[in-house]
């Protein structure tokens, strides 16, 4: 793989989606070098990301972004090949959670079981079930207007089994890319398969969309289903919040 193009295009999905599902809701601010989203009454995105090598003279500007808009949380790509990282761990940021950016190179569709029916959300009550259910696998609130001024811009979808929403998935497209988002099972559904389903429908969607690759960013929860369908690792991100 192209690894430098695609670690670009894993960035790029990702930070285009939180850039476009706060547009809607005037909560994206560009301020440079860094940008931001805050969405009230939302855990999600509300992320602070910068796109270039960040150094000490830069911790001023996001104190002060921070002090604004509290609760952000900095991503970090382990991209640069330096340890700027340790401007945050040594000014009183804590790490909230490592992730794996993944890619996958797309050629073939996957059999799926059919035992799950995806629903894409397209109205209110769907979109208050989705944003209900996915703080059980997330811990955390997408809420329920995040989703109804995006129907068009993103592809969230309800996984049901029989008459049951189990799961969530999110869908983003960017170019060639089409980025994995969102892949949460309910507790009590785990451990049966139905997250690989869940991928495999998602993979199938990229290839009808005319994607060449599918990325992601894992959790170590979800890792081992995606190397095992084939995903490979690019890059590493830090999630850091200010205590």
């Amino acid at each position: 793989m192209e690894n430098i193009n695609l670690i670009k295009d894993n960035i790029d999905n990702l930070t285009t989606l939180w850039r476009t599902v706060a547009t809607p809701l005037l909560s994206y601010h560009k301020n440079d070098p860094f940008q931001f989203s805050q969405i009230q009454n939302s855990g999600w995105p509300n992320r602070l990301w910068f796109r270039e090598e960040i150094t000490e003279e830069n911790l001023p500007q996001i104190l002060d972004i921070l002090k604004n808009n509290p609760g952000l949380v900095i991503p970090y790509w382990d991209v640069f090949k330096s340890n700027s990282n340790e401007i945050f761990e040594k000014n009183g940021f804590e790490i909230r959670n490592q992730l794996v950016a993944m890619a996958l190179k797309l050629d073939q569709k996957f059999e799926l079981e059919n035992k799950l029916y995806f629903k894409r959300v397209l109205n209110e009550e769907d979109a208050k079930t989705w944003s209900d259910i996915y703080p059980l696998s997330f811990n955390y609130v997408i809420s329920k207007e995040t989703l109804v001024h995006n129907y068009e811009n993103v592809k969230f979808y309800l996984v049901h089994l029989d008459e049951k929403p189990i799961g969530t998935l999110t869908l983003f497209q960017t170019g060639k890319v089409m980025g994995i988002h969102g892949v949460g099972v309910i507790p009590e559904m785990r451990k049966r398969g139905f997250a690989e389903e869940i991928m495999k429908f998602a993979i199938n969607e990229a290839i009808d969309a005319k994607a060449e690759y599918a990325q992601l960013q894992a959790s170590p929860l979800g890792k081992n289903i995606y190397s095992r369908l084939g995903f490979e690792d690019l890059f590493s991100i830090t999630n850091y919040f200010l205590a």
